[in-house]
């Protein structure tokens, strides 16, 4: 049972994403309020960065479509998939998740869970749950201030979110996405299930979310250094 559940994830989740990006791709060439990514699509050259916006710029809502289009974005990616390749390789050489096996099997098998992980996850929490709980998935960067100041609103950003109508409240739509990507994990992690290792996947990746928040934060500041370099 465990082996098929994820491809059965993906299937369902690909089949759901047609659908949702077809809906939303008329928002895909549509100017996203606050958006500052569209010509920086990736930080650091791997990173999506879709989501970023500028909190300097007057707070205006995004619609369900556009949602799905970050959230489709994110995970329609290139590099975040090499990214879970490599990831994938080092999970092969610890053996995590032994019952997996070795061999291509069990590196395509430990690839294709990390891919249901990374996209389910990414619908969830960009797309579906913000839409239903009118939450705005978007990473306001905030650009000024002492470096510390900065990388601590980033990384809280996981915690706190701004609504629809522009107010803050706490970040359900992380918490209870990144809860039942680790919950549907059970079904095809047989080696790690069970509380203790759901919430650890949960916070693992919450954890990670949070990192990404503090580079994309620093990003335009890496950016403008490179290329001051690049003209001397």
């Amino acid at each position: 049972m465990h082996r098929s559940a994820p491809f059965r994830a993906l299937f369902i989740l690909a089949a759901v994403a047609q659908v949702s990006f077809a809906q939303a791709a008329p928002a895909a060439a549509a100017t996203v309020p606050g958006d500052i990514a569209r010509t920086d699509n990736r930080a650091y050259g791997v990173l999506p960065n879709y989501r970023t916006a500028d909190s300097s710029i007057p707070f205006s809502p995004i619609t369900s479509k556009q949602k799905f289009t970050l959230a489709w974005k994110d995970s329609a990616n290139g590099p975040s998939y090499v990214m879970g390749a490599v990831f994938s390789a080092l999970s092969q050489v610890n053996n995590t998740n032994p019952s997996f096996g070795q061999g291509l099997k069990g590196y395509g098998h430990r690839y294709i869970t990390a891919l249901a992980d990374q996209d389910l996850g990414n619908m969830l929490t960009e797309g579906f749950l913000p839409s239903l709980l009118h939450e705005d998935p978007r990473f306001f960067r905030k650009g000024t201030g002492g470096g510390w100041s900065r990388a601590g609103y980033a990384a809280s950003r996981v915690m706190v979110t701004r609504t629809d109508k522009g107010t803050l409240r706490f970040n359900t739509s992380e918490f209870l996405g990144n809860g039942m990507v680790a919950a549907t994990g059970n079904l095809y992690y047989p080696d790690a299930r069970g509380g203790p290792d759901t919430a650890l996947r949960m916070l693992s990746q919450i954890g990670t979310d949070a990192i990404s928040n503090v580079l994309k934060e620093f990003w335009p500041d890496v950016k403008r250094k490179l290329q001051a370099r690049e003209k001397h």
